[in-house]
């Protein structure tokens, strides 16, 4: 299975009266989606799905891609790490799962794939971390495969 972790690109500040939920892209974050979808559409395997969180920056995000997503309440705000994985099930998934979402939920994903346990890891705003998990030789292995960010493309 591949999962690739992708943090929605900059958005508007939040407060008092814009609710995090709602907040939307900046003209930046907009153009940095962008680029990434593009990039993901040259690299995504054909046997795909994408997860997203409720909210309406990452569905900006998944947006640019223009490709079916899948709108999952598990993904949102503050969601656990465990969680996360559990709604992408991984690794037992066949295939590739995008999931579009939010620190710090992400980056302690990558942390946990990584290095075994939780930790707050920043993954940038706009940000791809792809992780593949195979066995070799009987034994499972976790392979950080790319790591992209607007800024390189």
């Amino acid at each position: 299975m591949d999962l690739i972790l992708w943090r929605h690109a900059e958005a508007e500040e939040g407060g008092s009266e814009i609710p995090d939920l709602k907040r939307r892209l900046t003209t930046r974050g907009e153009k940095n989606a962008r680029k990434m979808a593009q990039w993901l559409r040259d690299s995504l395997p054909r046997r795909n799905r994408i997860l997203v969180s409720p909210s309406e920056r990452t569905q900006q995000t998944a947006h640019a891609l223009q490709l079916p997503y899948e709108v999952e309440p598990k993904l949102g705000i503050g969601a656990s790490a465990a969680t996360i994985l559990a709604a992408a099930n991984w690794p037992e998934h066949n295939g590739a799962t995008l999931l579009i979402g939010h620190q710090p939920g992400l980056g302690r994903i990558a942390a946990l794939l990584l290095g075994g346990s939780e930790a707050d890891w920043t993954i940038k705003k706009g940000g791809v971390w792809w992780f593949s998990n195979r066995v070799r030789n009987d034994e499972t292995q976790t392979v950080l495969r790319a790591v992209m960010n607007p800024d390189f493309l």
